[in-house]
């Protein structure tokens, strides 16, 4: 299966539930008017875009609609996609060109870190790149020994040390050991954190100051792992992590398990935090990196009839 078939297989319930319940309105209209406009929005509502961005939406929809002269609510959908595209494009690209390069994983317990993380550092690895992964979730022996399968797994290195160390500890031995042998990425587990825990917020300061200080040129990814069948909870996460963490993109799971990828928009529009990568199944190969053109187009193509 290619890259576009398995985005597109992955929100299928997206598609099936927000797009197909848009498809039936717009069929119900003969001419683009200001209650189709509403209804719309509703729909978007509902489908988890979130209220803010819904509307946003519908605004860019009125412009491109007077624009272009479109009268048939037919081809409300066309400029759906390319607003929707729009929406999402800038800052998707993982920024990772110095050597070494620190991807920090952050994230709630559940929402699928670890997992994220070995299948991250195998798409890093096809991609030719030596990944050395930090075992600095000190807080479970289990997350720690996930790690290491993951680390045989992807064919990466590892560094740890026995549960209840300390985190900024393993992320200094780690940056030691990339150094020395010369590594391309570090990608550093951490303890699933919860937003309201000010104790483990600290904790997260003191690795950022360890790696600004050990790898003060360094390009730093702060990746957020979100489940996407939390829908708008994981909005509210998303902006009390940026307000405590200054995260650089998402990292959006279990898209194909959800009828709530519209939420892939919230994050994006009222958070100005990119998407980098979703997933979009349970393989090593089914996290992707994060297309706007090809998510939009996945989301509202229609299948055509014979």
């Amino acid at each position: 299966m290619g890259l576009f078939a398995k985005i597109k297989e992955g929100l299928k319930k997206t598609r099936d539930s927000v797009v197909g319940q848009i498809d039936t309105m717009l069929k119900s209209f003969t001419k683009i008017d200001e209650e189709l406009f509403e209804e719309l929005e509703e729909l978007l509502v509902m489908g988890d875009v979130g209220i803010n961005t819904s509307q946003q939406i519908c605004e860019e929809l009125r412009k491109k609609v007077k624009k272009e002269g479109v009268t048939n609510p037919n081809d409300v959908h066309r400029l759906l996609e390319e607003i929707v595209a729009e929406m999402l494009e800038g800052g998707q690209e993982l920024n990772i060109s110095t050597k070494p390069s620190i991807i920090l994983v952050i994230g709630v317990n559940g929402v699928g870190k670890t997992t994220t993380i070995g299948k991250l550092a195998s798409n890093l690895r096809q991609e030719g790149k030596k990944v050395l992964l930090s075992a600095a979730d000190t807080f479970r022996a289990a997350a720690i020994d996930q790690l290491e399968v993951w680390a045989e797994r992807s064919g990466c290195d590892i560094v740890k040390q026995k549960e209840g160390s300390d985190p900024a500890a393993v992320v200094f031995d780690s940056i030691q050991a990339a150094k020395s042998r010369k590594a391309d990425v570090i990608i550093a587990d951490t303890a699933g954190r919860l937003h309201n825990k000010k104790h483990l917020m600290d904790e997260l300061a003191k690795i950022s100051r360890i790696i600004d200080r050990e790898l003060p040129e360094a390009d730093k990814e702060v990746l957020l792992v979100l489940d996407a069948t939390t829908g708008q909870n994981a909005v509210n996460q998303a902006r009390e992590f940026k307000n405590a963490a200054g995260i650089t993109g998402i990292v959006l799971t279990k898209l194909d398990g959800t009828a709530k990828g519209g939420v892939v928009l919230s994050i994006k529009e009222e958070l100005d935090v990119p998407v980098k990568y979703i997933g979009v199944g349970e393989q090593i190969d089914d996290l992707q990196p994060f297309s706007p053109k090809d998510f939009a187009k996945a989301l509202f193509e229609v299948e055509k009839d014979d």
